[in-house]
């Protein structure tokens, strides 16, 4: 088993590291020029100095119908670049649900060809310490918890991010075929976190094995039915911008990529946690057959099986929440908004990483039991010649 499971990995992993040297972007493209695209401008620091209110009208802001109270007026101050110390107004309409505090750091866009008094506007809110104090928190919990293996976890975090934004988005902003990209950069991500998180062990190999299997699955699903459904992928204002900024980039093939990496993770946890089932099983009862065990890590994974595939309905849901007010709000049929594309395509995202994680299961649950119980026991007949030779003694 160990040497079937070589033979498939090895040859896998040498794949995937020539595809990574051949695909490798080499560095973010070029930046152009994109008159219009509010995305791409030069921002700066700024903080909120002072926060009035006045009434709409002196203002010369018109309330819509329904809304209620008056206007404030906050006053900026820019605080990084060119016009540090420079003073601006930002008036915030009853309606806005944004509103700003005395204090409050803020980030502001910055127009340079614009007139003097329109060349800075607040853009968003400043987040950063409530965001690195979350990601403090988590690190300590995982850690505190997790201990070595923790450490190990987080480091694979940094190495998953560090190929999604070193090659995964490069590539694919390089003209690469994203479902190419995605393949080879999860592969990359599977094979370094699963393998340094858990260790070089057959345990591990057989995990790679079964989540490597479930990728397979999904990107044929996945292919099939994104076509059989006529599905873009351009449903939303980010893929349509970024089809517009690089018409090279096949946008189908960004929705397959999605695919794949937001099954990647999921799928992790669950081969991972049926082999250790397997192997925990075997150490309670080392004369169990492999039909044995295989029935009793089933009945773990079924478990898992039916909390997670609701959780990524729920999660979907939970991500669509104001897309489902709005269709409801236009009081749609059911039918109408299930096959619409905006929500098709999140159906079969969810359906085909769901299918997936399923067919994981009994996989993974297979090759961990076959290969447990083809390792031999720990040599017992020592013990046993040492009393021999004791008694002729």
């Amino acid at each position: 088993m160990r040497r079937v499971i070589a033979a498939v990995l090895i040859p896998f992993a040498a794949a995937v590291a020539a595809g990574l040297v051949l695909l490798w972007p080499g560095g973010s493209p070029e930046q152009q020029e994109h008159t219009g695209v509010g995305f791409d401008q030069q921002t700066e620091h700024a903080r909120v100095v002072a926060v009035t209110e006045h009434a709409c009208e002196d203002l010369g802001v018109q309330v819509p119908r329904g809304s209620e109270g008056p206007c404030e007026e906050a006053t900026v101050e820019v605080t990084t670049g060119p016009h540090s110390g420079r003073q601006f107004t930002e008036v915030v309409p009853p309606d806005a649900t944004l509103r700003y505090e005395t204090g409050q750091g803020v980030i502001v866009a910055y127009a340079p060809d614009a007139p003097e008094e329109l060349q800075y506007s607040v853009r968003d809110v400043e987040r950063q310490t409530p965001i690195l104090l979350l990601a403090g928190i988590f690190a300590l919990a995982v850690v505190a918890v997790g201990r070595l293996r923790g450490v190990l976890a987080l480091v694979g975090l940094v190495v998953s991010f560090a190929v999604l934004t070193l090659f995964i988005l490069p590539a694919i902003l390089h003209g690469s075929n994203p479902l190419v990209v995605a393949v080879i950069g999860g592969s990359v991500i599977m094979l370094t976190t699963l393998y340094l998180t858990h260790g070089v062990t057959a345990r591990t190999s057989v995990a790679v094995l079964g989540t490597l299997v479930s990728l397979l699955l999904i990107g044929v699903l996945g292919s099939l039915f994104t076509g059989w459904a006529h599905l873009t992928g351009n449903t939303d204002e980010q893929t349509g911008l970024v089809h517009s900024l690089y018409p090279g980039i096949e946008v189908r093939g960004l929705l397959l990529a999605g695919i794949l990496i937001g099954s990647l993770g999921v799928l992790d946890d669950v081969t991972v946690t049926q082999t250790s089932a397997v192997w925990e099983l075997k150490q309670a009862d080392p004369g169990a057959s492999w039909l044995t065990l295989y029935r009793s890590a089933m009945r773990i994974g079924r478990d898992h099986i039916a909390s997670v595939v609701n959780t990524l309905v729920l999660a979907y849901a939970g991500a669509a929440l104001p897309l489902l007010l709005l269709f409801t709000i236009a009081r749609s049929s059911v039918g109408s908004v299930a096959f619409s594309e905006l929500v098709a395509e999140e159906i079969v995202r969810t359906l085909v990483g769901s299918i997936g994680l399923v067919a994981s299961v009994p996989v993974t649950t297979c090759l961990a039991a076959l290969m447990v119980t083809a390792d031999k026991a720990p040599p017992a007949a020592a013990p046993t010649s040492r009393r021999r030779r004791r008694r002729k003694r």
